[in-house]
C-alpha cells in the first residue's frame, strides 16, 4: 500500500509539473503579448496626442486665415460698392449735364441761324428776335459759371443790353440809341462763342465720362478678381478646415479607444502577474511538500518492509503457521514507523504525515492502510483542485485569445471602413471640383450673355 502511495505521489508530481509547465508557458506568452500591446498602445497614444495637437494648431490657423480672407473680401466688396455708387452718381450728373448742354447748344444753334439770316440783310420778325434774346437769357442764367472767363465784361454788358431791348439791334432804320449800342454782329459773335464753348465743354465732359467709365470698369474687374480669389481661398480653406476637424475628431476617438484598450490590457497584465506569481508560489510549496511526503513515506516503507517486519508478517498471516506475535515486538515496529513519520511531519510541517503517525501508534496496520487510503484520497482531491485551477487558467487563456482575435477583426473592419470613407471623400472632392468648374463656366457664359 505504501508502495502504491509512493507511486501515486510520484505520478501526481509529474502531472503537476506538466500542468505547471503549460501554465508557465501561458503566463509567459500572455505577459509578453500584453507587455508589447501596452507598449504599442502607449506609443500610439503619444502619436495620436501629437497629431491632435498638430491638427488643433492647423484648425486654429485655418480659422484665423478664413476670418482674414472674409475680412478682405468684405473690404473689397465694400470698396466695389462704394465705387459703383460714385460711378452711378457721376453718370447721373453727366447725363443731366449732357442733356442741358445739348439743349443749350441746340438753342444757340437756332439763335445763330436766325442772326446769320439777319446779317445777310434778311428782315426778321420781332418774335424771332425775342426768341434769340430769351435763349441768351436762359443760357446766361443756367450756365453763368461755365461762361466765366469766356465773355469779357463789355460783352456781358452788351448781352444784358440786348436781352433788355432786342428790337434796338435789328431795326430796319437805325435809331439814335442803336448808333451808340453794339451792332448785331457782335451779338452774333457772342452767340457763336457761347455755342463753341458749350460744344467744347460737352466734348470734354464726354471724354471725362469715357475715362471715368474705363477707370470704373478696370477697378471693378480688379476688385471682382480679388473678391473671387479671396472667396476661392475661403472655400478651399473651409474644406481643409472641415477635413482637419474631422481628422482631429477621429484622432480623439482613436485616442479614447486606445486608452480604454490600454487600461484593459494593464488591468489584465496586473491580474496575470498576480495569478502567475501566486501559482508559482503554490507550485513550489506543493513540490516541496510532496517531495517531503514522498521521502517520509519511503522511510516508513523501509521500516515496514525490512526483513524483520517481513518475518513478522509471515508468522502472523500465514495460515500454515498461525502463531501469535508478542505484543512487545508488534508495538516496537509500529512505534518505529510512527517515530519516522512523526519526525518527518515535524520537520516538514506536514499535517498528513502527523495524522498518519498517530494512526500508526494507535491502530493496527489495517487502520494504517485505511489512513494511507485517506491520504491518497486527500491527495487526489488536491489533484482535482489543481486540475480545476488549470482548467480556469486555460479558459482565461482561451477567452483572452478570443478577445484578441475579435479586436483584430474589428481593427481590420475599421481599416476597411476608413479606406472606403477615404475613397468616398476623394470621389466627392472630385465631384465638387467638377461642379465648381461647371459653375465657373456658367458664370462666364452668363456674363457673355449679359
Amino acid at each position: 500500500l505504501l508502495k502504491d502511495m509512493l507511486k501515486t505521489l510520484e505520478k501526481e508530481a509529474e502531472d503537476d509539473e506538466e500542468i505547471y509547465d503549460k501554465l508557465a508557458c501561458w503566463c509567459t506568452n500572455n505577459d509578453r503579448e500584453k507587455t508589447k500591446s501596452i507598449s504599442d498602445a502607449e506609443a500610439r497614444i503619444e502619436d495620436l496626442t501629437n497629431k491632435i495637437e498638430e491638427l488643433t494648431a492647423v484648425s486654429a490657423r485655418l480659422n484665423t486665415e478664413i476670418k482674414n480672407h472674409e475680412k478682405e473680401v468684405a473690404e473689397n466688396q465694400a470698396a466695389l460698392d462704394k465705387a459703383t455708387a460714385i460711378r452711378e452718381k457721376q453718370l447721373a450728373e453727366f447725363n443731366a449735364e449732357e442733356k442741358d448742354l445739348l439743349e443749350s447748344i441746340s438753342a444757340l444753334k437756332s439763335a445763330v441761324t436766325v442772326l446769320s439770316k439777319h446779317n445777310s440783310f434778311i428782315q426778321m420778325p420781332m418774335t424771332h428776335i425775342q426768341t434769340v434774346a430769351m435763349t441768351m437769357q436762359r443760357t446766361m442764367n443756367k450756365h453763368s459759371g461755365m461762361l466765366v472767363g469766356v465773355l469779357t465784361r463789355s460783352e456781358r454788358k452788351l448781352v444784358t443790353s440786348f436781352i433788355q431791348s432786342p428790337q434796338d439791334y435789328f431795326d430796319a432804320e437805325p435809331t439814335f440809341k442803336q448808333s451808340y449800342a453794339p451792332q448785331s454782329g457782335e451779338i452774333f459773335g457772342i452767340l457763336s462763342q457761347m455755342k463753341e464753348t458749350f460744344e467744347a465743354n460737352l466734348a470734354a465732359s464726354q471724354k471725362e465720362e469715357a475715362e471715368n467709365q474705363k477707370a470704373y470698369e478696370e477697378l471693378k474687374a480688379a476688385k471682382e478678381a480679388e473678391i473671387k480669389a479671396g472667396q476661392d481661398q475661403i472655400d478651399a480653406k473651409t474644406q481643409e478646415l472641415a477635413d482637419t476637424d474631422e481628422k482631429n475628431a477621429q484622432a480623439k476617438v482613436d485616442t479614447e479607444d486606445t486608452q480604454n484598450s490600454l487600461s484593459a490590457d494593464e488591468q489584465f497584465l496586473s491580474m496575470l502577474k498576480e495569478k502567475c506569481q501566486m501559482t508559482d508560489g503554490e507550485w513550489e510549496e506543493r513540490q516541496k511538500t510532496r517531495q517531503l511526503e514522498m521521502e517520509a513515506v519511503s522511510k516508513a516503507l523501509a521500516v515496514l518492509s525490512g526483513d524483520d517486519a517481513h518475518d513478522l508478517f509471515t508468522k502472523t498471516f500465514n495460515p500454515a503457521f498461525v502463531q501469535v506475535q508478542s505484543g512487545a515486538e508488534m508495538s516496537s515496529r509500529r512505534t518505529e514507523a510512527a517515530r519516522v513519520l512523526e519526525l518527518s511531519a515535524k520537520k516538514f510541517h506536514s499535517s498528513y504525515l502527523s495524522a498518519l503517525a498517530t494512526k500508526v501508534k494507535l491502530d493496527a496496520f489495517e487502520r494504517v492502510k485505511k489512513a494511507i487510503d485517506d491520504l491518497i484520497l486527500q491527495l487526489g482531491n488536491e489533484k482535482a483542485a489543481e486540475i480545476k485551477h488549470k482548467d480556469f487558467c486555460v479558459d482565461e487563456f482561451n477567452t483572452n485569445q478570443l478577445q484578441t482575435e475579435k479586436k483584430e477583426r474589428e481593427q481590420l473592419d475599421l481599416t476597411a471602413k476608413i479606406e472606403d470613407l477615404d475613397m468616398t471623400i476623394k470621389a466627392l472632392g472630385d465631384a465638387i471640383d467638377g461642379l465648381k468648374g461647371e459653375i465657373a463656366e456658367m458664370q462666364v457664359q452668363l456674363k457673355h450673355a449679359g
